[in-house]
This record gives C-alpha cells, sequence and structure tokens, in this order.
C-alpha cells in the first residue's frame, strides 16, 4: 500500500508539474482526448482526486466486487453519459476565472487525496463507479487513470518530458490480465497503453501477431 500511494504520487505530482511549466498557449493545446484541451484534462484528472478524498473519507468492511484489473472490463469508450460528462469538464474548466486558479484548485485537492491514502487501511473497502474495491485495488486504478491521461495530456506537447515509467508499467498489469497473458506484441509500455486503449490503432501487422485477440482492443478506454 505504501508503495502504491508513492507511485499515484509520483504519477499525480509530475502531470500537475508538467501542466504548471505551460504558458497559455500550452494550456490550451489539444490532447488525445477529442474536444478537450490540456485544462479540460486537468479538470477530469481533479475529480479523480476528488473522488479519493470523497470515498476514502468513508470506508467499509467489503466485500469487492472487482479488482484492479476487472474494475477495467466495463471501461469501454462510448459508454452511455461519456458525452455528458465531456460536455460538463469544458464547462467546469472554462468556468474558472484563470488557469492559475484551476491549477490551485487541482493541486490542493491532490494534496489532500494523497494524504487520505498515507492514512488509508489496505484492509478496508471503497464504493466507486458501482463498484467496491479494496482499498489498494482503488489506489492502483487511479494510477492507471492518471498514467494513461499523462499520455493523452502530453500528445502534442514536444517539449514533454518522458512519462514516469511505474505508473506505465501498472497500465501494462491491467492490460495483461485483461487479455488473460502477456501480450504478444514487443510494445514499450507507453505504445502498449496507447493501443490496449484505442488512442492508437492497431496495423495489419499487429493485428496477425494478436490473432484472434485483435478483436478484442480496446480491452479498455
Amino acid at each position: 500500500m505504501e508503495d502504491l500511494g508513492d507511485v499515484l504520487a509520483q504519477a499525480w505530482l509530475e502531470t500537475l508539474d508538467l501542466v504548471g511549466s505551460l504558458d497559455p498557449t500550452g494550456l490550451r493545446t489539444a490532447t488525445d482526448l477529442p474536444g478537450w484541451t490540456v485544462l479540460d484534462l486537468s479538470f477530469h484528472l481533479m475529480l479523480d482526486a476528488q473522488r479519493a478524498l470523497v470515498v476514502l473519507a468513508d470506508p467499509g468492511p467489503g466485500p469487492a466486487d472487482t479488482d484492479r484489473v476487472t474494475y477495467w472490463s466495463g471501461q469501454q469508450p462510448g459508454l452511455p453519459g461519456a458525452d455528458d460528462h465531456a460536455a460538463y469538464v469544458r464547462r467546469a474548466a472554462a468556468a474558472y476565472a484563470s488557469p492559475t486558479g484551476l491549477l490551485r484548485h487541482w493541486d490542493d485537492t491532490v494534496q489532500g487525496a494523497l494524504a487520505a491514502v498515507r492514512h488509508a487501511d489496505p484492509a478496508d473497502h471503497v464504493a466507486t463507479q458501482g463498484h467496491v474495491l479494496a482499498v489498494p485495488d482503488f489506489v492502483h486504478t487511479l494510477v492507471v487513470e492518471a498514467a494513461v491521461h499523462r499520455l493523452d495530456l502530453a500528445a502534442r506537447l514536444p517539449q514533454a518530458p518522458s512519462p514516469p515509467p511505474v505508473p506505465l508499467r501498472c497500465v501494462r498489469e491491467v492490460l495483461d490480465g485483461l487479455l488473460g497473458h502477456p501480450v504478444p506484441v514487443e510494445w514499450d509500455d507507453a505504445t502498449y497503453a496507447r493501443k490496449g486503449t484505442g488512442r492508437t490503432a492497431l496495423d495489419a501487422g499487429e493485428r496477425a501477431l494478436l490473432g484472434a485477440d485483435a478483436a478484442r482492443f480496446p480491452l479498455f478506454g
């Protein structure tokens, strides 16, 4: 649990540093999520930290009905409500008087959420997104979300540093778990994350290597 908290802190704080280093033009740059700018996606990531604060404040005994891998099997592109959420995020991000206000709110929320993670009992369970997870598995889902969106944020920012490697290894763990075996294509972790979540399409050679599993991509989105 302590290690997962450190990985989450690395994922969140590195992304905060990246966004905080951008000028107004950079903050308006498009991301790999259609219709969302860097600021829009920053607000969405703040909502994850806010969700962590809320659910960790009210843990329960369980039992869990999903884990760090199976949780993602229901997260597919185009789910009902996705368009409404995207529209809400854009409106809410635009409602801040300045980007500085949004980033300060995000930073404060992240700091509070990380403190909640540090003090959480790994034997507890939390309810979120219609599921119940053990606390360590819930924290793992936050790491995966942060890692994938870090790639989304930096997709059109050539000056962005390479993402931290450990969160991306957590994404690989989930993708291989959903696939049922290690992927038979020699992708690095970032490429696998993009391919496995549908950010980047499979080419003919990759489909041949994947065989019947190619039809299951994206594994989550």
